[in-house]
């Protein structure tokens, strides 16, 4: 795989541990192969963010995955527990804990790779991952964030 225009990966080498807190979560959920349902629950989540604004603090985008089985969560985080909430979306108060942190910088394009990366450092560098779900953090807006700009935070559960 090569990342979008030629360029090199802008991924953090090393994990930096981090607890993630506990988060009121809102997201749709697809099971299968990711290349398949990520898309889908983010077009489906998107049409839904004006509803779910309307009632609720929306205080960032994020994604909850587990690669066995194959699960896909694309999701909002809110304020507090959420009220009147569309059809279509689950909510559940994720309890967060402790991480292993990278971080790409540069187009979404790039997370697969980015991901791929990751896993194998995490191999590499003996991270004692526990059985709970891998997040991906978008850390900044990609309607006012140049491409080249956007960082994503992927967060390997640790134990």
């Amino acid at each position: 795989m090569s990342t979008a225009k030629g360029t090199a990966l802008q991924l953090t080498p090393q994990a930096e541990i981090v607890t993630w807190p506990e988060t009121h979560y809102v997201y749709i959920e697809k099971v299968g192969p990711f290349q398949d349902t990520a898309q889908q629950a983010w077009t489906e989540l998107h049409k839904l963010v004006p509803v779910i604004s309307e009632h609720n603090k929306i205080t960032g985008y994020t994604s909850l995955y587990k690669v066995e089985p194959k699960i896909y969560r694309a999701g909002v985080s809110l304020s507090a527990e959420p009220k009147n909430l569309p059809a279509g979306l689950r909510y559940e108060k994720f309890q967060g804990g402790r991480y292993s942190r990278f971080v790409l910088t540069g187009p979404y394009s790039n997370l697969p790779e980015a991901c791929g990366r990751v896993f194998q450092m995490v191999g590499e560098q003996k991270i004692q991952v526990r059985d709970d779900f891998f997040i991906e953090n978008y850390a900044n807006d990609p309607r006012t964030t140049p491409e080249a700009e956007l960082i994503t935070q992927i967060l390997i559960p640790t134990a």
